[in-house]
């Protein structure tokens, strides 16, 4: 089985259920060609928080109906697409043999596990509870409980964790000198040192939501001893669990009041026998722990490139995973996200030069630092 990404855009613009309707439609049509859906990434726009619940609730419905038996994991978060648009849809699939991928449902949320004879894949989506859409703590710990009982089930556990999506809602906000993204990062550093035995992190991404508290995604992987997994850093940069208390924002609530950083590799590759895959974490334009080209999304987006392909290095990857015999991988997916509307034109115009035949995606989200204009992560199949 081989993994696919495909981008869907509504064609007529329509109200964001109509436009949900029409890459709905598309990509029922494609699944004629064989394709399995593994995970749907929904970015929708919605001018306000009860809004957005009941956009939720209508599209998760129709993505269970449309897909029945088949239904893959899914998230419907509030990423505005680029005007005038309301609606963008990132779909991952598996072309070749379905056997061995099922969906399962976690209440009512569907997760899809993926095995063979030698592993055991687990994508699950949209973790959270909207309960707690106005404290940060509570939903970041309901968004983990749910990682941490979805893997139980499957006998696994976060040790497994290859690639994490965190989603926070107002995520520079400041509440009692406490910032939601630093709390984030203490109930994470908790969850990791209750739930995981290993050296490491898997590879992340951290971005804002307009509204809501904390929504998660998942890949987990389990394997034999023909897949090896390695963390890859970037030279450039400080790896982020070991950034400096200066550029952590916010207090914590501990009694120490010692800021834990992200938690997360700059990249994680998973090397097997038949190729590997390079997972690349939200990259921003920071050199060591620094921003670079504050006000300028120019610069912004050619160092965040520059950083990007500084881990997807080949030759740096060979020579960490110890394989020489590796070839310049294909960038399978980016996402790209961008925080101002009007900055949109130049971040593709720059990223179309740079990855001309490549899937890209484009959504608006606040950084995890208010000085960042734009962040990209990155699939790299090798």
């Amino acid at each position: 089985m081989l993994k696919k990404y495909i981008v869907y855009l509504p064609e007529i613009l329509g109200s964001v259920e109509e436009e949900w309707e029409q890459c709905r439609h598309q990509i029922l049509k494609d699944l004629s060609s064989g394709i399995r859906p593994v995970k749907f990434n929904i970015f929708v726009s919605a001018p306000d928080y009860p809004s957005y619940v009941e956009i939720k609730k209508n599209i998760a419905q129709s993505v269970i109906d449309a897909f029945g038996e088949i239904c893959p994991a899914f998230n419907v978060t509030i990423h505005p697409p680029e005007k005038p648009r309301y609606v963008a849809v990132e779909a991952l699939f598996v072309t070749g043999n379905p056997a061995g991928i099922t969906t399962k449902f976690y209440n009512s949320i569907p997760y899809v596990v993926i095995e063979s004879d030698s592993s055991k894949e687990v994508w699950a989506a949209g973790l959270g509870n909207d309960e707690y859409w106005f404290d940060t703590r509570k939903a970041a710990s309901a968004s983990l409980d749910m990682i941490a009982e979805i893997l139980q089930r499957e006998n696994l556990s976060m040790n497994h964790l290859v690639r994490q999506w965190n989603y926070i809602g107002d995520i520079l906000g400041m509440k009692e000198g406490f910032q939601n993204y630093q709390v984030f990062n203490e109930v994470r550093s908790e969850y990791y040192q209750k739930y995981r035995t290993i050296a490491g992190f898997p590879a992340a991404t951290g971005v804002g939501m307009k509204y809501g508290g904390v929504s998660l995604d998942f890949c987990a992987l389990k394997t034999d001893d023909t897949v090896t997994m390695k963390a890859i850093s970037n030279p450039s940069q400080i790896n982020a669990y070991e950034y400096s208390q200066q550029v952590l924002k916010g207090f914590t609530g501990s009694a120490d009041s010692v800021k834990h950083p992200p938690q997360f590799e700059r990249g994680l590759i998973l090397i097997n026998k038949t190729g590997s895959t390079l997972f690349v974490s939200g990259t921003a334009s920071i050199i060591g722990q620094e921003t670079i080209g504050k006000g300028d999304i120019t610069e912004q987006t050619i160092v965040t490139i520059e950083n990007i392909k500084k881990v997807a290095n080949i030759e740096r990857i060979k020579q960490l995973a110890g394989k020489q015999d590796m070839t310049d991988g294909k960038y399978s997916l980016l996402r790209v996200y961008i925080k101002k509307q009007e900055d949109f034109s130049s971040v593709k115009s720059i990223c179309n030069k740079h990855f001309k035949d490549s899937p890209v995606i484009y959504i608006e989200a606040d950084i995890c630092r208010d000085d960042l204009l734009t962040e990209i992560e990155a699939e790299v199949t090798i």
